[in-house]
């Protein structure tokens, strides 16, 4: 569905301005990057948004990707990749060069991309997915894992650019086990800071302002943006 400008110009005055309340109860110096999910919604949508001033937008799907940045080439746009990547979409994902692959989820991905990448001579920034909720419908790795894992892909994948961390919150109600989640995902990232970290990617449309408090310092917002009314 289109929807017209000022609709979506008060969807984005409304998740800035939730984004900015929760920023200042960590530190008035602590910055929060906004990616749009364009995944559900019409390429005019992105293009609104463009105009009305964001600029980083992401897609869970290689063909999608490839698709939206084929038709929105004009604009200066920063590309994400956030989905699960199958490994017979490595070669695509690489050709299309995105801003960040938020969605790297286990060392054996990592190894299938490093060899990919090698022989293209690119190399790819990524952060390192995790199942900070334990759940089995998510990939990622454990938070046990997490730290020796980012690691081991540092050493051994030197075409992946490793530059953080990335969660998707608890599937629940309970605010406390959301909380849980992304305060274990915070833990890890503080970790890896001395190993050059720098981005902490927790948050969406139901929980982007608790993980905001919880430390995240990158969103990844669809459904709030493009609500009808």
């Amino acid at each position: 569905m289109i929807l017209d400008k000022e609709q979506l110009r008060r969807n984005l005055d409304e998740v800035i301005w939730n984004i900015e309340q929760a920023r200042i109860t960590v530190s008035e110096h602590h910055i929060v990057k906004l990616v749009t999910v364009a995944k559900y919604t019409d390429v005019e949508n992105i293009r609104t948004l463009y105009e009305l001033g964001q600029r980083a937008f992401g897609e869970n799907q290689v063909q999608q990707l490839r698709e939206r940045m084929h038709l929105l080439e004009d604009l200066p746009l920063e590309w994400h990749m956030i989905g699960r990547l199958q490994k017979n979409k490595i070669n695509n994902l690489i050709d299309l060069r995105p801003s960040l692959m938020q969605s790297l989820d286990s060392q054996e991905l990592a190894s299938e991309m490093q060899k990919k990448l090698s022989a293209k001579e690119a190399t790819m920034s990524c952060l390192l997915q995790i199942n900070s909720a334990h759940e089995e419908s998510k990939a990622g790795v454990t938070p046990e894992q997490a730290v020796e894992t980012y690691m081991e892909i540092k050493e051994q994948c030197p075409n992946i650019i490793l530059k953080g961390v990335m969660t998707i919150g608890a599937h629940t109600e309970d605010t406390k086990v959301i909380q849980k989640s992304f305060e274990a995902t915070y833990k890890i990232y503080e970790s890896l800071q001395k190993e050059g970290a720098t981005v902490c990617s927790m948050g969406m449309s139901g929980d982007y302002e608790l993980a905001i408090k919880c430390g995240s310092n990158l969103v990844r917002i669809g459904s709030a943006l493009f609500k009808s009314e």
